[in-house]
C-alpha cells in the first residue's frame, strides 16, 4: 500500500502500462505504435518529456512530479467511433473524476470546454487528441494525451495555473493517479456503450463551469464574447452571442475558450 494513495488500482481488462523514464512525447509514442498496429488500451507514463506537445501545437513544461500520459484507444462499437470532440469530453470526465479523488478540495475542480481542468479558475490539467479517421468519417483510433500538474504548477503566459493540493500536503505519484484515470476511463466507455453520448454530456455539464459564465472565443480569424450556453447534442460549445442567456445562440467546434477575465 502506498502511504496516503490506498492500494494499488487493478489496471482495466486488455489495458497495458509502459512505465517510462524520460521521452520526447508520451502522444507521439503511442501514435507511432497505433500506426504499427497496436491494440487497444496501451498507456505510456513517463516522468518527464523533452519534446511534449499542448493543444494547438503549444510547448508543455514538464517539471518533475506531475503527470504525463498517453492511451491508445480503437472504437469498440458504433458509439465510440462516433467523432475525436466527443472523446476529448468522455475523457475530461474521466481525469476531473481521477484528480478529484487526490484533491482534498474536489470542489474547485471544474472541467472547462474542450480540453481542460481547472481549480479554483486556474488550469490544472489539459487533453490533447490525436485521431485518425477512417474514410467514412468515423474514429479509427485515437490518442488521448493528458498533462497534470499534481506537484508543481509551471508558469505560463497569459494563463493562471494551479497544481492539485491533496489532503495530506504530499502530492500524490503520478502512478496512482494513472491507475485511477485508466479505471474511470474505461468505466466512461462502458457507460458510452450502454446509454450514448447524451450520459457524457450530461456529466461534463455537471462538472463544468456554470451555464451564464462569461466566454470569449479565440481562433485563427477572429475574437467572439458571449455566455456559454451548454453544449449542442454533439458535444460541441454553444455561445449566447448577446453575452447573456436569451440571446442568439451560436454553435462553436473549435477555439481556445477563456473565461471571465482570464487571459
Amino acid at each position: 500500500m502506498r502511504a496516503g494513495e490506498g492500494p494499488p488500482v487493478p489496471l482495466p481488462r486488455g489495458y497495458r502500462l509502459d512505465d517510462v523514464a524520460l521521452i520526447p512525447s508520451t502522444s507521439d509514442a503511442c501514435v507511432a505504435r497505433a500506426h504499427a498496429g497496436e491494440p487497444d488500451g496501451l498507456a505510456i507514463l513517463a516522468a518527464g518529456q523533452t519534446a511534449a506537445r499542448g493543444s494547438r501545437g503549444r510547448s508543455w513544461s514538464c517539471p518533475p512530479g506531475n503527470l504525463y500520459l498517453s492511451v491508445l484507444l480503437r472504437p469498440r462499437n458504433a458509439f465510440e467511433a462516433g467523432g475525436a470532440g466527443q472523446w476529448a469530453l468522455l475523457v475530461g470526465c474521466a481525469l476531473i473524476e481521477a484528480l478529484r479523488a487526490f484533491d482534498g478540495a474536489p470542489g474547485l475542480l471544474q472541467l472547462k470546454w474542450p480540453n481542460d481542468v481547472l481549480r479554483d479558475g486556474a488550469k490544472l490539467a489539459g487533453i490533447l487528441i490525436d485521431a485518425a479517421m477512417s474514410a467514412e468519417g468515423a474514429v479509427d483510433w485515437l490518442v488521448a494525451g493528458v498533462g497534470a500538474n499534481l506537484a508543481v504548477a509551471p508558469a505560463v503566459e497569459g494563463r493562471q495555473t494551479a497544481a492539485l493540493v491533496s489532503p495530506s500536503g504530499k502530492p500524490p505519484s503520478p502512478r496512482a493517479v494513472t491507475e485511477v484515470f485508466l479505471a474511470r476511463l474505461e468505466a466512461w466507455r462502458g457507460r458510452l456503450a450502454d446509454e450514448g453520448f447524451a450520459s457524457v454530456r450530461s456529466a461534463w455539464l455537471a462538472a463544468a463551469h456554470p451555464i451564464g459564465t462569461p466566454v470569449t472565443i479565440k481562433d485563427a480569424r477572429r475574437s467572439r464574447q458571449g455566455a456559454f450556453a451548454g453544449l449542442s447534442e454533439e458535444g460541441a460549445l454553444l455561445l449566447s452571442v448577446a453575452g447573456e442567456l436569451g440571446g442568439e445562440i451560436t454553435v462553436v467546434s473549435t477555439g481556445d475558450v477563456l473565461l471571465g477575465q482570464e487571459g
